[in-house]
């Protein structure tokens, strides 16, 4: 007899996680595994940060938190917002949540009933879909190929809204493809909003910092829609503080209210001392996360100029995140060793046996022609990892 529930065995393990896993098996058995699959900065946490952890510490905060977050921190978010993105909010709009992507489930738990359609923009990060099974609704998936530097058009937008839609989630800059859209891009998508008002935003901004190409944008900024935008951001990608785990959301008063409800059923507060290094991160300035910033550019450019060079592989120029996302279709149907390459999962697999080279397929982000890779490591690594890779692919004819 199953004992499980059919939600849990409706849902997919994460696809990064598990290829994490795999290299760390492999590893363990003595092969010398990159792993590209992981989207976490390879800097340490800045060391202002870590004071004021050991500050908290020592003053003893080290008690229940409020579920929304302590007062200081959700008004530290406020001026962030208003200060760097030009956003009004109030800190009851706020609410404090352990990383972003607990953040992301209380918005959707909280907004979609079962069979309400969730417009997802493919490539896609992974858990946006395996949420919206938990909520029991129903994904609606629009593609934008490398071609179109993985973004969708206003017209593709429309198409894709029925009398059932709910919700629209997307990344900006991307997770997997470091795409970013452009403030006349944004301001397209929403002019299609502002005739379905039934539709929310939910607007992941977890990478805004780590943008090459201009200012972050941000959809919150046209007030015609604003009151149904909901802001994922967090302190994981820009400060470096994925192990810390800390997001939020910034959104109207009615849903950030019902997040604090739905939080205070699942895990209530944010951990203390990491709330205490959040006031910090915010109130430190960006010097720290601009020079993170430009070590990714160069390891950007780096890795772009190696991906060209392999045949079969196309790739794009990212403009925000830390990731590519070529399309290795051409490598579809080609063998080595007896082993038959028939998808982008396959591939990832393949490069992780044959190259000791870890990174994730694109099916579980909605693309089954692509790999996602992340650039998030040193210099020298990447340009092992990318030989590694090229050697391997060589072998398949």
């Amino acid at each position: 007899m199953n004992a499980l529930s059919t939600r849990i065995n409706n849902l997919a393990e994460s696809a990064t996680i598990k290829m994490a896993k795999l290299g760390r098996e492999l590893a363990a058995k003595g092969v010398d595994v990159i792993s590209l699959s992981f989207g976490e900065p390879d800097f340490h946490t800045p060391e202002y940060i870590k004071d004021a952890a050991k500050t908290a510490m020592d003053k003893n905060f080290t008690y229940y938190t409020p579920v929304a977050g302590y007062p200081d921190l959700r008004k530290a978010i406020t001026l962030k917002l208003k200060n760097e993105n030009g956003l009004d909010y109030d800190a009851s709009q706020i609410v404090v949540s352990t990383g972003a992507k607990q953040a992301i489930a209380n918005a959707v738990l909280c907004l979609v009933n079962p069979g309400d359609e969730v417009i997802i923009p493919t490539p896609y990060w992974v858990s946006y879909s395996e949420v919206v099974k938990l909520a029991e609704g129903t994904s609606v998936f629009i593609n934008a190929s490398v071609e179109q530097d993985f973004k969708i058009t206003p017209e593709q937008l429309e198409a894709a809204i029925t009398p059932k839609s709910k919700l629209f989630m997307f990344s900006s800059p991307c997770n997997p493809t470091g795409s970013v859209y452009t403030r006349a891009e944004l301001e397209g998508l929403a002019k299609v909003f502002e005739r379905h008002p039934q539709i929310y935003i939910l607007s992941d901004e977890i990478y805004e910092h780590i943008n090459f190409v201009d200012k972050h944008e941000s959809i919150a900024q046209f007030d015609s829609i604003k009151d149904r935008v909901i802001i994922i951001n967090g302190f994981s990608k820009a400060f470096a503080m994925t192990g810390w785990r800390i997001g939020y959301t910034a959104s109207n008063k009615e849903i950030a209210a019902a997040c604090d409800k739905m939080q205070g059923q699942v895990t209530s507060g944010t951990c203390s001392i990491t709330q205490k290094a959040g006031v910090a991160a915010l109130e430190g300035g960006l010097e720290s996360v601009h020079a993170m910033r430009e070590q990714f550019r160069k390891r950007r450019d780096l890795v772009y100029g190696l991906l060209k060079e392999i045949d079969g592989v196309k790739v794009n120029l990212p403009d925000g995140a830390f990731y590519f996302f070529p399309d290795v279709t051409s490598f579809f149907g080609k063998s080595y060793n007896g082993r038959t390459i028939k998808d982008a999962d396959e591939l990832s697999l393949y490069l992780l046996e044959e190259g000791n080279v870890a990174t994730v397929g694109g099916d579980s982000f909605g693309d089954t022609k692509s790999i996602r890779l992340s650039y998030a490591a040193a210099e020298d690594v990447l340009v092992e990892a990318i030989k590694r890779i090229k050697e391997a692919l060589g072998k398949l004819k």
